[in-house]
């Protein structure tokens, strides 16, 4: 069996060591150099994250809808939320950093989607690439990073250049949200916004004017409501007035200045507030400085008058009826109806004849003129304006032939005497022509008329009889009478024809009786000549 050999020695192996340390290390901390750095960098670059509360998250969602100023994306939704009362959506937003100049508290934030509204489209391109949310950017220096969303987009941002006024009215109409505002029929705004007043009894209408147009809109404008078809008849004919057919189908607002009123200086500044008529001829009517208050009584009914109505001076429109009312007297066995006008004396703008025009109002001057007026017979009168609808009004005439009354200065207000109007007296007249017809004896009348009725019958009954005989008896006979009578003419000009031998007969006859008549003559001119003829004869002619 062999022996084992021996192993040889192994080479020892001195190790040295180092000051460094390995380049491995090095990678990993460049990386999270690298790392830290992306990320303070992203930190430092990162917008804000802001909160906008909507009533509704339609159409937004999240890491899809983006946040947009003037089409350029600033940010994106990352997250939805609902609120917690859940009476709406609270969206969770980032920013990029140059947008956060933008969060003025007073900012405003709206989705972006299809709409239409005051005759206008918005919003067709989110038809493909969905809705978004836009940024109005506010004027305030304080900043905020949660906002209450607008549900409509606004009409006017607030670099778009013009004013903002605000219309005070009874009713809104037919104007909203984007409806037109006209300026001799061009559009230079629209509707922005439209609530109640603060009492509820009426309506508050904000309307912006763009520029450059905003600069005629002074103190002395008037807006009125354009929504409809004005017609007026005149010297010139019918005349039909509308605004466009945006406003006869969608509504809208006009506004003009006074036409007989200087305008101020300057533009009415933003924010002014003006009165919204119902329509151009009350906003462009001038402004009544002075009125008076009287009171009619009229003794027939006042069916057909209302409130409003006009009072009629010779075609002049100077007052308006105020208030119907019942008066009782006397125990309540007496009941009136009292009448209340407004009277403005100012749209009467006369001047007494060879004299000047009176410098100013005087209420004891008007009361001389008045009770002179109806010394002269100046009444009140109900009349129609209108047939079809029966609506009356307030005309003041001067009837001569009335009995003498005066106004009753007495009584607040003062009472004017009235006349009878001539409805009343049609009726009137209807009435006593209807007393008249009740007193005639209609019975006997109509007894009398049948009989009369039946004579004629029979008369009628008799002529068709003999008008039957004369058909049968006397049309024949007549017929024959006329073919002889026919025929004898026909013998007479047979006989009577130029070459007719008794036409030739009677002509030589003729002509014979000429000739003896000649000879008649020269023996009666001779016998008147000669005589003695008659008894010697004639003698003989000597030759």
């Amino acid at each position: 069996m062999a022996e084992p050999v021996a192993p040889k020695e192994l080479p020892s192996l001195t190790v040295q060591a180092r000051r460094l340390p390995s380049l491995v290390w090095l990678i990993p901390m460049v990386a999270a150099v690298i790392g830290l750095w992306l990320v303070a960098n992203t930190w430092l670059e990162q917008g804000p994250t802001i909160s906008i509360r909507f009533a509704t998250a339609e159409g937004i969602e999240p890491g899809k809808t983006k946040i947009r100023y003037k089409e350029v994306d600033i940010g994106d939704v990352k997250a939805i939320a609902l609120s917690d009362d859940r009476k709406a959506a609270v969206i969770t937003a980032q920013l990029i950093k140059s947008a956060r100049d933008l969060l003025a508290d007073d900012s405003k934030f709206f989705v972006v989607r299809p709409r239409i509204s005051g005759g206008t489209v918005s919003g067709l391109g989110t038809l493909l690439s969905g809705a978004y949310i836009g940024l109005d950017p506010g004027s305030s220096k304080e900043t905020s990073k949660t906002f209450v969303g607008l549900e409509k987009p606004p009409l006017v941002t607030g670099d778009v250049p013009g004013r903002e006024f605000t219309l005070h009215g009874e009713e809104i109409g037919s104007l909203d949200y984007g409806t037109p505002v006209f300026y001799r029929h061009i559009n230079v705004g629209h509707v922005t916004r439209y609530s109640l007043d603060s009492k509820g009894s009426g309506v508050e209408i904000g309307v912006f004017i763009n520029a450059p147009y905003d600069r005629f809109v002074s103190l002395n404008t008037r807006f009125w409501h354009a929504s409809g078809v004005d017609f007026s008849v005149d010297a010139n004919g019918l005349k039909l007035t509308t605004e466009s057919l945006v406003a006869l189908v969608e509504g809208g607002v006009a506004f003009q200045d006074l036409p007989d009123l200087a305008s101020p200086s300057g533009p009415a500044p933003a924010g002014t507030s003006f009165t919204l008529y119902p329509d151009r001829a009350q906003a462009l009517r001038l402004p009544d400085q002075h009125g008076e208050r009287f009171v009619m009584y009229f003794p027939e009914s006042l069916r057909g008058l209302s409130v409003g109505a006009p009072v009629d001076f010779h075609g002049i429109v100077i007052g308006e009826v105020r208030s119907l009312d019942v008066e009782y007297e006397s125990g309540g066995r007496y009941i009136r109806f009292p009448v209340e006008v407004d009277v403005y004396p100012d749209r009467l703008r006369s001047r007494v004849r060879n004299r000047s025009a009176p410098q100013g109002y005087s209420s004891a001057q008007n009361k001389l003129i008045v009770d002179g007026l109806v010394a002269h017979g100046m009444r009140a009168e109900l009349k129609t304006s209108n047939f079809f609808t029966g609506q009356l009004y307030i005309a003041l005439d001067f009837y001569p032939d009335v009995a003498q009354a005066a106004v009753d200065w007495s009584r607040t207000p003062p009472v004017v005497p009235t006349v009878a109007g001539s409805l009343s007296k049609i009726q009137d007249s209807v009435g006593r022509i209807a007393n008249k017809l009740d007193r005639v004896p209609i019975d006997r009348l109509s007894a009398q008329l049948s009989q009369t009725l039946e004579s004629v019958d029979a008369t009628l009954k008799s002529s068709r009889q003999l008008i039957g005989q004369l058909d049968s008896q006397v049309v024949p006979q007549a017929t024959r009478t006329f073919n002889e009578a026919e025929q004898a003419l026909r013998s007479a000009n047979a006989v009577l024809a130029q070459d007719a031998p008794l036409q030739k007969d009677v002509q030589a006859a003729l002509k014979q009786v000429a000739q003896s008549a000649r000879a008649l003559a020269a023996l009666a001119d001779y016998l008147e000549r000669h005589p003695e003829a008659l008894i010697r004869g004639k003698p003989e002619d000597p030759r």
